[in-house]
């Protein structure tokens, strides 16, 4: 750039190189040296966009999560009524966390400290995930699809109803443990929220049979 600041581009092409060398040898093995060597720069050029080796792995997980979250977004957002953009909203989100299940060995390892060590792009990701999933709750209260509550707790709530299907070290963990199916699981969230002809109780029916 004229003005000698660092191009946006170069970071940018920085945290690429690394997300790629973190997938190839591990996030914990890859230096700023190896990163430098790809991109044929010096390690201090690096240092010129990130002060550490630290900041580089945070944004390489930022840019990750970013993905996704532009993907819930995009389904967030599809036609339909609020319950049918929920349902397709939580298999997105288990979509994404078993395509990362099945792949990326070593990427998990970084995402697996990330949790452990609460990197803050973490916690801004599920921040994001519980106001996509917040903003369809609204949307489906104001369409009188959702009961009256509030989509500020509903957002981490049906998050948390999510854990086994949505969590990398709790969805492999849960594989082989039977029931509830993914189908089930959102059935029982939209049913909290009050989605959908809420049926008589068995009991209440055989009750009013019997009078």
């Amino acid at each position: 750039m004229k003005d000698g600041s660092p191009s946006p581009d170069t970071r940018a092409r920085i945290i690429a190189a690394a997300e790629q060398l973190f997938r190839d040898i591990g996030f914990q093995k890859t230096t700023v040296a190896d990163i430098a060597k790809t991109l044929s720069m010096s390690p201090a050029n690096v240092y010129r966009f990130f002060a550490s080796k630290k900041d580089i792995n945070e944004a390489v997980a930022e840019r990750m999560t970013g993905r996704k979250r532009i993907r819930l977004e995009a389904v967030a957002s599809e036609p339909g009524t609020a319950r049918e953009r929920m349902r397709r909203l939580l298999t997105e989100m288990h979509i994404m966390m078993a395509e990362f299940a099945d792949a990326d060995a070593k990427i998990q390892e970084m995402v697996a400290v990330a949790i452990a060590e609460s990197w803050s792009v973490i916690h801004d990701h599920i921040r994001d995930i519980d106001t996509i999933i917040a903003n369809v709750v609204r949307e489906g209260i104001a369409e009188g699809e959702f009961s009256d509550v509030d989509p500020e707790v509903a957002g981490p709530c049906v998050r948390a109803a999510m854990t086994r299907f949505c969590h990398p070290s709790v969805l492999v963990m849960c594989r082989d443990i039977p029931q509830p199916t993914l189908d089930e699981q959102i059935d029982f969230i939209l049913a909290a929220l009050g989605a959908g002809r809420q049926e008589t109780p068995r009991r209440a029916r055989e009750a009013t049979r019997a009078t």
